[in-house]
């Protein structure tokens, strides 16, 4: 996004914080994500299941993010609700070669939609059709037929199909947060 980069540095603005929630079922690459979208020096080596949720930051050369990291884990998804209302973006992660959970990440989805602090806001939403580098996985276009993202008309949103563990395709999903963000939250 080289040319929001420069018109905000010609303007003089400041970075803009932007709360973005990253949710999805357990497994599907949530934290493997966010830690290969932190500079390589703050990047962890050994990723373990979330627990509960984990705060993490990056930033682009605009904004500063804030993404709440949500374990997926079925007896911690009724936490996230608690979020909703902080939220101004969200990341959703799917599991591209789980077939059989494909079901309750659309339940998920779909409550998370329908959710009174979700439903009536315009909150872009990325998502991230993960581990693509796994023998099994569906296209993100498959993906988005299965949990039939042609339905949501009321928010903006994007699918990258991704590789969390190679970093690859998540460039083109923060760059369309980025630029989705910043026209948002200016």
């Amino acid at each position: 996004m080289g040319l929001f980069d420069k018109l905000a540095g010609w303007l003089g603005l400041k970075k803009k914080e932007v709360h973005v929630l990253c949710l999805g079922l357990d497994n599907s690459g949530k934290t493997t994500i966010i830690n290969k979208l932190k500079p390589s020096n703050a990047q962890t080596q050994d990723i373990v299941p979330t627990i509960g949720f984990s705060i993490e930051k990056f930033k682009t050369s605009s904004l500063s993010f804030t993404v709440f990291d949500m374990s997926g884990q079925g007896r911690y998804r009724n936490l996230w609700e608690h979020y909703y209302k902080e939220g101004q973006a969200i990341i959703f992660v799917i599991d591209s070669s789980d077939k059989l959970r494909m079901v309750v990440a659309k339940e998920e989805l779909d409550t998370l939609l329908n959710h009174p602090d979700i439903k009536h806001r315009r909150l872009p939403i990325l998502f991230f059709a993960n581990k693509m580098d796994l023998r099994d996985a569906i296209s993100s276009v498959k993906v988005s037929q299965l949990l039939s993202l042609e339905n949501i008309k009321d928010k903006p949103w994007h699918i990258c199909a991704s590789d969390a563990l190679k970093g690859e395709g998540l460039q083109e999903g923060v760059d369309w947060l980025q630029g989705i963000s910043y026209f948002f939250f200016l």
